[in-house]
């Protein structure tokens, strides 16, 4: 069975997650060491992909 390390998305660095072929993600907080970002994936049979968030915006009174 193959194992895939997560690259960050941002800065590209191995972050400390692993997949395997089998792995099923949704919706999976994401944190990088070096960036010091988190960022929300998906991921399936070793693929990845990002979920933009929305901006949110401030509430006015």
């Amino acid at each position: 069975m193959k194992n895939q390390w997560i690259l960050c998305p941002v800065c590209g660095s191995k972050t400390r997650d692993r997949l395997r072929e089998d792995t099923v993600l949704k919706n999976y907080p994401l944190y990088c060491p070096k960036c010091k970002q988190e960022t929300l994936i998906n991921a399936k049979e070793l693929h990845i992909t990002v979920i933009k968030e929305p901006d949110t915006q401030m509430q006015s009174r």
